[in-house]
């Protein structure tokens, strides 16, 4: 369960890292693009969370 939650942010991470660099080059819409891709990886989680996958059992 840690090795899959650690990849989870891993990934997420990755992506955002390209982002953030260059923010002052491609301007708002990347980081409107950057919130849009935030929202969906949160709902997802929630949405896993609630199934009970991330229980210890």
């Amino acid at each position: 369960m840690f090795a899959l939650v650690f990849v989870f942010f891993d990934i997420e991470t990755v992506f955002l890292y390209p982002w953030a660099t260059s923010f002052d080059v491609w301007g708002v819409s990347v980081f409107i693009e950057a919130l849009i891709f935030m929202l969906i990886l949160i709902v997802g989680s929630v949405y896993v969370w609630r199934k009970g996958a991330l229980e210890w059992s």
